[in-house]
Formats: structure tokens, sequence, C-alpha cells
């Protein structure tokens, strides 16, 4: 049950609704026109244009303490040709020289071949055994690991290799909660962020599996401020959902965190995509200067709504919105987004980059693949990731969980059939 909404309230949505998020539409100032198609090439164009200008620079040169991940040392000498197909923002930094070298320091007779375009064609390199390494700025997605499945009869190793960083544009930026400046909400849980951002549901995927304990019920469903406990003018105010149209990858990610892998959103959620703009004089040498993103939209559009709430980076923040802490449970601790709690990762919304790599039923992963994840998850390794200074360090914990799992032997998946 939905407390204190009157059919009324509903009716009113319907009516006005329309109107009173239309006029928050054009906010972002030289957007394309409403309702007009955008040339996915201009987007690209775009958006290469921003990234040329990313490649070489150093966003974070804070020097986070990483004695306490493991020196490395070769458990064998390995020759060879490593073929990576994936992530363009490998190549698009410095990082993956920075790891080639210092792997190479101590392999000399290793080689690298990358085809290093997109994520989206990660796995695909794989199953289609043109390359044994996938870096992936995002986790695989349900289509990818059926694909792949459907090849091996199991499912790729998933290793991360880095923390995504807390505000570059690109490189897998934590997600952050927004509500209007005047919204008096200080902190939600990630169960709240469920009711208010998804729906009713009879599941949820994790990875490629349907999980059915993932289920809710629509009392869960929250849709007005006072369920949230605002009193006064915001109890009886329904909650403007904006977020990312559901092809972008930052839906599902978020949807893993805290909606369990569901694909069932919020019905009234206003969905947004990237578009392009004009550059204008002040956009000189600015990042991505003709690149209208859907987050800068967004929260356009919150900062403009006294009854909005969205999610996205922290770099699309303007004066108009705030950030709200966040926590796992009422337990706690509600957690702010900060350079430090995202590479510590006790901030909950935290995001990873990736390799995948193949892994036979029953056989471990090919020795020299493994050696350089072990490098990569070493001291050395995660000394090359803060030296490029966009994505952030892992932690001691997870470089050993990591390092366990790459002494796993390879089982079949599940649902192979």
């Amino acid at each position: 049950m939905i407390p204190r909404v009157a059919a009324a309230a509903w009716a009113l949505l319907l009516l006005v609704g329309g109107d009173l998020r239309a006029q928050s539409q054009d906010a972002a100032a030289g957007a394309s026109s409403a309702g007009q198609s955008v040339n996915p090439l201009e987007l690209q164009k775009a958006r290469a244009a921003g990234l040329k200008q990313r490649a070489g620079k150093v966003y974070y040169t804070k020097q986070f303490d990483l004695s306490a991940l493991p020196e490395y040392k070769p458990a064998q000498a390995v020759s060879g040709t490593i073929r990576q197909w994936g992530s363009n923002y490998l190549a698009d930094s410095m990082l993956e020289k920075y790891l080639e070298d210092g792997f190479r320091k101590y392999h000399p007779n290793v080689k690298f071949e990358n085809n290093l375009g997109s994520t989206f064609i990660g796995i695909a390199g794989l199953y289609t055994k043109r390359a044994e390494l996938a870096p992936m700025g995002r986790r695989a997605t349900w289509d990818e690991l059926q694909g792949y499945q459907r090849v091996f009869s199991t499912l790729p190793v998933e290793i991360p290799m880095a923390t995504g960083s807390f505000d570059v544009a690109g490189w897998t930026f934590a997600l952050v909660v927004f509500v209007h400046k005047d919204n008096p909400i200080g902190e939600l849980t990630l169960p709240q962020l469920d009711g208010i951002f998804g729906a009713e549901r009879d599941g949820g995927w994790n990875g490629n599996e349907w999980d059915p304990t993932s289920a809710r019920a629509a009392d869960k469903n929250i849709r007005t401020w006072g369920q949230l406990g605002l009193k006064g003018e915001w109890e009886d105010k329904l909650i403007h959902v904006y977020a990312y149209n559901l092809n972008y990858h930052f839906p599902r990610d978020f949807s893993e965190k805290v909606m369990h892998g569901s694909n069932k959103w919020n019905e009234q959620m206003k969905e947004y995509s990237n578009k392009t703009r004009a550059q204008s004089g002040k956009d000189e040498g600015k990042d991505f200067a003709t690149l209208l993103g859907a987050g800068e939209q967004m929260t356009a559009d919150v900062a403009n709504d006294r009854y909005g709430i969205t999610y996205t980076g922290i770099l699309y923040r303007n004066p108009g919105v705030k950030t709200v802490a966040l926590a796992s449970s009422t337990a706690g601790p509600f957690v702010t987004p900060t350079l430090e709690t995202v590479q510590d990762r006790s901030y909950p919304l935290t995001r990873e980059v990736y390799y995948y790599t193949n892994r036979a039923v029953g056989k471990t992963i090919d020795p020299l693949v493994k050696e350089y994840l072990r490098f990569v998850l070493s001291r050395e390794g995660q000394e090359a990731v803060q030296r490029d200074g966009k994505y952030l360090p892992l932690t001691a914990t997870i470089v050993r969980e990591q390092l366990r799992r790459l002494d796993d032997v390879g089982t079949a998946s599940k649902a192979a059939e």
C-alpha cells in the first residue's frame, strides 16, 4: 500500500506531469531539439574528440598507500603473445603502455597484439577465439555472456583490474544520487533507492542466471517524498525520476547494485540519452565540448524540479542540485561520495573495470594470461593504475580475492543447456 496518495493525485500527475517536466527539458543549453533523432556517428565523433584531450591527463595526484598489496614475483618465466580485444580506455590513456612495459621488465619475450576499440567487442573477441584477454570498462552483459556460453558451455573468468574513477568522464565513474538543492533529504539506503527507481518484480538477473529470490512486491514501491519521512509541502509530492535510457550500461550497473539485477523500473521514469551540441567560445579546450551527456541534462532538469531525483556522475553536479549520503541498509554507515570513499570502496555505488579471459571446463587459466593478471593485481600493477591517474587502484582485500580466483578450475555453466 502507498500511504497518503489519493487517486486524485495520480490523475493530476497524468494531466500536468508532462507539462511540469517539459518546462525543464531544454534546461541544458545547446541541446538537440526535443524529439529530434541524434546521428550516432556525430555522437561518436564528439566522444572521440573528448577522449583525445584526456589521454595523457593525470586527474588524481593523490598517492594511495599500496604497501599492503603483494609485490610482484614471477611464478614462472613466460613468453608468447597476448591478444587483447576490448576497452578503448586503456589505449586512450597511458595505462596499457604502463602495464605492458612493466610486465616486460620481467618477461621480455612477451608481445601484445591489441584491438582496443571498445568494450563492446571484448567478449566477442574471446568467444570467436581472436583474443585471450578482454579488458572491459563495465561488467559483461546478459547477451555477451549468453554468446560466450553457447560456444564454450561455461562462463568467462571475471577479474576486476581497477576501481572506477571518482569523477572522470568515460572512466567508469562512481554513480551519485542527486536531488534538488532545496530537498531536505540528506541520506538514503539502497533499498530505498530500489523503491524509488524500481518496481515490483518476479526476480532479477545475476549475470545470465535468473534469480527469483530477488522478487519484491508493489508495497515496496516508493512514489512520494512522504514515504521517505519528509513532512509539510513534501509529504504528498510525487517523486519525479530522471534516469539514463535502458540501452546504456549505467542502468545495468545501478540495477545490479540497487535493484538486484531487475529490469523493471519506475513506471513514470523519464529517460535520457547523449546529444550533440555546437561548441561555443566558452567551451574552447573543454573536454567533450561538443557532447552533451545525458548526465548533464538530467542534473539540469533536477535543478529545475524541486521534486526530482536522478543518478549519474558527480562531475555533472550544478548549483541547483545536491548529493545524498548512501548506505547499504538502515544500519549504515551512510557514506558521501569522495575520492577516498570511492577508492576504499566504502561508498556503495563505486564501480569497477575488468579483465575477462577463457577457462575451459576442468582446466585453469592459460599460464601466460594468468601471469599477466598476477602482475596487474600486484603492487607494481596497481602503481601503474595510480600513475595514469584516472582509474583508482584496488584495495588489498579485493586483490587477495582475485588472486585466489586465478587458481580456480573451470566448471560447466548451470544453464549451459
